[in-house]
């Protein structure tokens, strides 16, 4: 697996605030989250990698290259910033077709990449309309597709659901998992959000003060447990009651019931307590990590999915 960030012992200092504190961690190829709430540093290691400020201390590599300050480096990344940075009197495919000639395409190959990008993210139909007359959704889009139009090896996403409602958060997290499943563009995600993280990313690492607390497959970190989530109507303290006279190993979290070890015989020891307890059943599923969890170090309450 090709690395194509690598910061090591990477620091950052804005005066007495340190935003990076030798942060050491790979980026490789795929989806990789980079989480973290506000004011963790996602924003500062962007920056650095795309060469935008300097680092206190510490080193980067950037594509295989050590310093982001090459051109040749530079052309081959993407990024999307958090921030409305569009022109509101310019139509997409003008701005991208722009944009496409500044990373160094002849002006056919960049009206027809821009068209090509435009269709991708879903604005080809609204192509000619001035950016400033977009919903919010739509010029999250155009800055991806900004991103994208020069075909590049990796792309930096910082928050690319800011402003979003639940429907369009879904749809821009499918245009990133389908950017790298249609074209094979790698791109790092940088969000506070733990669901998008979670739903869209292959890795993640998890910044907190300007440290890597965590890092790696998210897969990792969301496997499910022997451990079986129980929730009833009604008549808890009964059941549980019926599941320790079975010789059932039962605890109470919040509203559910944790049932530890569980194996196929549990399941069956659970129909009997439910029949003797004559309690209602709700649901029941294995508990799953939560990337929660990464923060708090607890379990997520209600942890069934």
């Amino acid at each position: 697996m090709d690395v194509l960030l690598r910061a090591d012992k990477l620091t950052k200092h804005y005066g007495s605030v340190v935003a990076l504190n030798s942060a050491t961690f790979d980026v490789t190829d795929g989806v990789t989250g980079l989480l973290g709430s506000n004011g963790a540093g996602k924003s500062t290691a962007i920056k650095l990698f795309l060469g935008l400020i300097k680092p206190t201390s510490g080193s980067m590599q950037v594509l295989g290259v050590e310093t982001t300050h090459n051109i040749s480096v530079r052309a081959r990344l993407g990024y999307m910033p958090e921030h409305d940075c569009l022109p509101n009197n310019v139509a997409a495919t003008e701005f991208l077709t722009h944009m496409a000639q500044v990373s160094g395409l002849p002006p056919a190959q960049a009206r027809s990449r821009a068209a090509d990008t435009l269709r991708h993210v879903g604005l080809f139909e609204e192509r000619y309309r001035p950016i400033g007359g977009y919903s919010t959704g739509m010029k999250q889009r155009v800055k991806l597709a900004q991103a994208l139009v020069h075909d590049p090896a990796l792309i930096l996403l910082d928050e690319p659901t800011a402003g979003l409602d639940p429907g369009g958060r879904e749809e821009m997290l499918d245009l990133v998992r389908k950017t790298h499943s249609e074209f094979g563009i790698s791109l790092m995600l940088s969000s506070h959000l733990m669901g998008d993280v979670e739903r869209t990313c292959d890795r993640i690492i998890v910044l907190e003060d300007g440290h890597v607390v965590q890092q790696g497959a998210v897969t990792g970190f969301t496997e499910e447990l022997e451990t079986l989530f129980v929730e009833v109507e009604d008549r808890r303290s009964e059941f549980v009651a019926a599941l320790q006279r079975l010789n059932v190993n039962a605890t109470t979290e919040d509203s559910a019931v944790m049932i530890v070890g569980a194996s196929e015989e549990t399941y069956d020891l659970i129909a009997r307590a439910l029949a003797e307890s004559e309690a209602p059943l709700r649901r029941i599923g294995p508990r799953r990590h939560a990337l929660t969890e990464l923060f708090t170090g607890a379990p997520a309450a209600g942890g069934a999915k």
